[in-house]
């Protein structure tokens, strides 16, 4: 299903159960709303869940150009109020997750519960740097070639060799993420700064992070700076740690949201 919202068409999935509360999930760079498949059944009966495909991934349009946090989150805004959706959860992830905690700093009053996973507070000149080399791979390359190099960062060696049937679902997600989209997200998170409002997140926070995920230091670091707020350590498990390790990811979202 798509709807318009903030001046482009936003592909989206509506689950679960009527007049439960609202639960928005939101996905990581170069993938799409069905990396949040295993979640899916473990929270349906009790919330009415909205996953939504990023700006520029999956179904939705992927304008040229540079993207923004600001524009991320009036993406969510702006796609909640088009569904009449007053208040909701939000869990999210890598990319999804530096979404979540500028909605809480932004649209806090929007928001019941934050869920923020293995992501970091802010970009540094070395990310960034990262960031422009791997936009000029796929220009040059294309998506396939940034599937290669993408696995191996996101997935501890191990998980890669037990898992292939997985992996390739996760390739096909980079291969099919429009280029475009994929350019706009990094140029986003070339340049961003979680780090001046965290302090004054007022919404309960949990934060979920791989130990072996290159974000754990920084998503400590979040950690630390967020009244109040809990970190679930995911033992082992790399940066898409809900789709390696769904059954203590799922319970520990249900846990925190069910208080």
């Amino acid at each position: 299903m798509k709807t318009k919202a903030n001046g482009i068409n936003i592909n989206h999935q509506i689950e679960g159960k009527d007049g439960a509360p609202w639960l928005i999930l939101s996905n990581s760079l170069v993938t799409n709303l069905s990396m949040w498949d295993d979640q899916i059944t473990g929270l349906k009966n009790d919330f009415r869940i909205l996953r939504y495909d990023q700006r520029g991934h999956g179904g939705s349009d992927a304008p040229a150009g540079k993207y923004s946090f600001d524009m991320l989150t009036k993406d969510v805004t702006g796609l909640m109020d088009a569904l009449s959706i007053p208040r909701a959860h939000f869990c999210g992830l890598s990319m999804g997750g530096m979404t979540a905690l500028f909605l809480a700093q932004r649209y806090g009053d929007r928001f019941e519960r934050i869920i923020a996973c293995d992501c970091g507070p802010a970009s540094t000149p070395q990310s960034a740097q990262q960031w422009k080399e791997r936009i000029d791979l796929g220009a040059e390359k294309g998506m396939e070639a940034l599937a290669d190099v993408t696995i191996p960062r996101w997935f501890p060696p191990e998980f890669v060799a037990a898992r292939p049937p997985v992996l390739d679902r996760i390739r096909g997600m980079i291969r099919s993420t429009p280029y475009q989209g994929f350019a706009g997200c990094a140029a986003a998170l070339s340049d961003y700064d979680l780090k001046p409002g965290l302090a004054g997140i007022k919404n309960p926070v949990l934060l979920i992070c791989g130990t072996k995920d290159a974000t754990y230091p920084g998503i400590k670091a979040i950690n630390a700076a967020v009244p109040g707020s809990q970190l679930v350590d995911i033992e082992g498990a790399g940066h898409i740690s809900n789709v390696e390790r769904p059954g203590t990811f799922t319970g520990a979202v249900r846990d925190f949201l069910k208080g």
